[in-house]
């Protein structure tokens, strides 16, 4: 198992000659937006989800203001 590597190594272990700019390729990374093929967003949420999550919204808003209204008559 290999530990993080140091984007600073040693400057004990480089070589003595200067290394010019442009000489070694960059990093790649694995993590860019454009691989794989082309999906264009979706917009918004589907109906399903959105109808859940308000029905619960109203479901607690109701629980609270009856559980107001029952603290206010006692």
């Amino acid at each position: 198992m290999t530990g993080p590597s140091n984007p600073d190594p040693d400057p004990r272990d480089l070589p003595d000659e200067p290394i010019r700019p442009g000489a070694t390729p960059p990093a790649e990374s694995g993590t860019s937006t454009g691989t794989g093929p082309y999906r264009p967003p979706r917009r918004g949420w589907a109906a399903g989800p959105m109808v859940i999550i308000w029905s619960l919204v109203i479901l607690c808003a109701l629980f609270f203001l009856v559980y107001a209204i029952v603290l206010a008559t006692d």
